[in-house]
Order: structure tokens, then C-alpha cells, then sequence
């Protein structure tokens, strides 16, 4: 017997979307992961890109567990020196709610072309409004 290995053009890409209302960040953020990868899939093979779009409604009704509101920080550096700017998830979450959950997803995926490239089939919304209806996403239950 012998191992499936799935090419590039034999792949079908689904769309999917979860609603992140009162649900935590990270647990949403690793769903989404599994689904961009492909790893749901039984045809997933680890050096072909086979995942699926995947809509993230509710991104600023997500919620974040114990106190990661005010300790967990967002750090990012300008490039001129001395330059590290902080930002507190509280802050983060009241204004770019979507950059939080970006965040989270690319964490999870891996740091090479296919991770860059299931990224780019994400797709992120602060409210219950989308405008990817014409694709039909199925909705994903956690």
C-alpha cells in the first residue's frame, strides 16, 4: 500500500466561517490554523499548500482568558533604534480587534511559503457582516 500525495492542481478549496462571539481568541485563532493548513482534510499532505479560506466574524467579541487583557503585550519594532513600541491587548482588542486575531493565526501556521501563502486566505471582520456570501462558506461549529 502506498501513500497518498496530493498535487498542487488536484486540490479543492472550501470556504468556512466561524464566529468568534464569547469564544476565546486562541481557541478560535488554533481552529482557523487547522483549516488553513489543510490538516482536516484526510487527503493532507505536509509539503503541498492544501487548505481552505477560511472568514472570521465577531474578531472584537472575541474573548481573552485570566489576565491577558492587561499583562499580554504586542511588541513591534519601527527599525530605528530604540524603537520598540508596546501595546496592551486591552487596547489592542478596543481598536484592532482584527490584528489580534491575525496575530494569534499566524502564530500557529508555519514560518515558510505555505504559511505565508494560507495567511493570504484569511479573511478577518470586526462585526457579523462579511462580503464573501457569493462563495457560500460553510459554517464551522466549535
Amino acid at each position: 500500500m502506498s501513500t497518498y500525495m496530493a498535487k498542487k492542481g488536484e486540490i479543492d478549496r472550501k470556504w468556512y466561517v466561524i464566529d468568534a462571539a464569547g469564544k476565546p481568541l486562541g481557541r478560535v485563532a488554533a481552529q482557523a490554523a487547522v483549516l488553513l493548513r489543510g490538516k482536516h482534510k484526510p487527503t493532507f499532505t505536509p509539503h503541498v499548500d492544501c487548505g481552505d479560506h477560511v472568514i472570521i466574524i465577531n474578531c472584537k467579541d472575541a474573548v481573552l482568558t485570566g489576565n491577558k487583557l492587561t499583562q499580554k503585550k504586542w511588541q513591534r519594532h519601527t527599525g530605528y533604534i530604540g524603537h520598540l513600541k508596546e501595546t496592551r491587548y486591552d487596547v489592542l482588542m478596543a481598536t484592532r480587534p482584527t490584528k489580534a486575531m491575525e496575530l494569534a493565526v499566524k502564530g500557529m501556521i508555519p514560518s515558510n511559503t505555505i504559511g505565508r501563502n494560507a495567511l493570504l486566505r484569511l479573511r478577518l471582520f470586526e462585526g457579523a457582516e462579511h462580503n464573501h456570501q457569493a462563495q457560500k462558506p460553510e459554517a464551522v461549529e466549535a
